[in-house]
C-alpha cells in the first residue's frame, strides 16, 4: 500500500526534478509498474483488499472445523480449547494446512455466530422500597437465536 508521502515523492522527483523512473524505483524500493501507475493517475492513495480469501487446504476440513468450533462454544469457559489447540487436533486428523488459515476461519465463524444471536434482558419483577430510593430492576440475561 502506498501512502500519500511516497506518492508525492514519486511525483515530485519525476515531474519537478526530472529523475528517471528506474532511479525512483531504486531509491524508494518500489516496482517500475507502481511508479508508472502513480505518474499516470491522479489518485492520492492506492490500496488493495482481497474480496474473497482463498482457502484451498481448509476447504475439505470446513465441516469438521465447524463441528469442533460449535462443540467448543457449548463447553464451559474453563474447558474451552484455544484456537491453537483446535488446530493441533485438526493436524492429528490429517489437516496439512497452516494455523493462520484456521485462526482466520475461526475468527470469522465466531463473528458470524455472535451476530446471529443477540443478548436480551427479561424483566422478572420490580423491587421498590419505601422512601426516596428505588432499587434497580431485576433481570436475567437470555439468548435469542433465530
Amino acid at each position: 500500500m502506498l501512502v500519500v508521502e511516497t506518492i508525492s515523492k514519486i511525483r515530485h522527483w519525476y515531474f519537478q526534478e526530472g529523475r528517471p523512473i528506474k532511479r525512483i524505483c531504486r531509491d524508494l524500493g518500489v516496482s517500475r509498474k507502481t511508479v508508472r501507475k502513480v505518474i499516470r493517475s491522479g489518485a492520492t492513495e492506492f490500496s488493495y483488499e482481497r474480496s474473497v480469501q482463498p482457502q484451498p487446504k481448509l476447504g475439505p476440513w470446513r465441516e469438521e472445523l465447524d463441528r469442533m468450533l460449535a462443540e467448543n462454544v457449548r463447553r464451559p469457559k474453563r474447558e474451552r480449547l484455544t484456537r491453537i489447540r483446535i488446530f493441533e487436533d485438526l493436524r492429528v486428523q490429517g489437516y496439512e494446512g497452516g494455523y493462520d488459515a484456521v485462526r482466520r476461519y475461526a475468527a470469522s465463524w465466531s463473528k458470524a455466530t455472535s451476530e446471529a444471536s443477540a443478548d436480551a434482558y427479561v424483566l422478572l419483577r420490580r423491587r421498590r422500597t419505601f422512601g426516596a430510593t428505588l432499587r434497580p430492576w431485576r433481570s436475567l440475561p437470555i439468548r435469542l437465536e433465530p
